[in-house]
């Protein structure tokens, strides 16, 4: 599988490129790009094929997709860094919205496409579904994150249209060892400080970073997947049950009361709502297609990534396959 990604420095980008053979990055600055993936990746920055792109003002160069297979596009503005400016929305939105615009527009006009575009999309498109089981043929959400979810798999397809099968997995919560969500949950409960969010009655739709990086693979091999693809574990979690987990996977208590929500609007602004939405998703698509999750319950999840074999030595699925 000859792979084109973007987004390829970030959490779950990184880690996906170690599952390629001899991927093209596509990035805005590829000297710190080549310097940051050859650190990370162990392997000289010379080897690492990197193309410049600034994804909201151009379209992507053509030469970088010759005789690619698949399209991994994970680009855009963290979410969950920085308070909700006007400016932080605006950057949210065009990241997702004209970052994907700009990448199909390259692609429908290759002469030589690419079979597939995994070009991901959120849970965030359900909005606050309450205590409802949302599977794929679930509703749009109405508030800002539903909306740029719409516009951003609603960006992917003109490439479908054009040949290309289109995956928008709808990733959740990523936990994983050195980034995303979980390395800004930890210190407070490595501290005994852990406590629940709200009424901590929401669900939380979590995902192995193992999981969603096989997910992926599976889905760009798979021509059964097509379209909304939720990217959850199979067992999502209450926000109560999950800071126990945490509390149990770090051998710390967790008896402290529930934050108030009007103590995270306060300090968090209007980001605290994404904390306190509840979204009980489930990955009826990839259970229908047959995916096998490493990690479909929340404990033994957390157990792996806080005890259990680094990720840098694990050997990647297409490794175990050929043992």
């Amino acid at each position: 599988m000859r792979a084109v990604v973007t987004g390829a420095t970030g959490f779950v980008g990184r880690r996906l490129l170690g599952y390629l053979d001899q991927p093209t990055v596509l990035t805005r600055n590829p000297e710190k790009a080549r310097e940051s993936l050859g650190n990370s990746l162990g392997i000289a920055s010379s080897l690492i094929n990197v193309h410049r792109w600034d994804a909201e003002k151009q379209p992507a160069p053509a030469e970088a997709f010759e005789g690619m297979d698949v399209v991994f596009h994970l680009a855009g503005e963290p979410v969950a860094e920085g308070r909700w400016t006007a400016e932080k929305k605006r950057r949210l939105r065009a990241s997702r919205e004209l970052g994907t615009r700009n990448l199909v527009e390259t692609l429908t006009k290759l002469s030589s496409k690419p079979k597939v575009l995994i070009s991901a999309s959120a849970v965030g498109y359900y909005g606050d579904g309450g205590d409802a089981i949302l599977d794929e043929n679930a509703s749009l959400g109405g508030d800002f994150l539903a909306d740029i979810c719409a516009a951003w798999e609603r960006e992917s397809l003109p490439a479908e249209r054009a040949g290309i099968r289109v995956v928008n997995p709808r990733i959740g919560i990523v936990l994983g060892r050195d980034g995303g969500a979980l390395a800004k949950m930890l210190p407070p409960f490595y501290l005994g400080a852990g406590s629940p969010l709200g009424s901590g009655k929401q669900w939380m739709p979590w995902i192995h970073l193992d999981d969603l990086i096989g997910l992926m693979l599976f889905a760009a091999d798979n021509d059964r997947l097509q379209g909304p693809v939720n990217a959850t574990a199979p067992q999502p979690v209450t926000n109560r049950d999950f800071t126990k987990a945490l509390g149990r996977a770090v051998h710390r208590p967790t008896f402290l009361p529930p934050v108030p929500g009007l103590v995270l609007r306060t300090m968090l602004g209007e980001f605290a709502g994404v904390l306190l939405a509840s979204q009980r998703v489930v990955p009826r698509a990839l259970e229908k297609a047959g995916y096998q999750f490493r990690f479909p319950e929340l404990q033994p999840a957390l157990e792996d990534i806080l005890h259990g074999q680094q990720y840098q030595n694990r050997p990647t699925r297409r490794e175990e396959a050929a043992a």
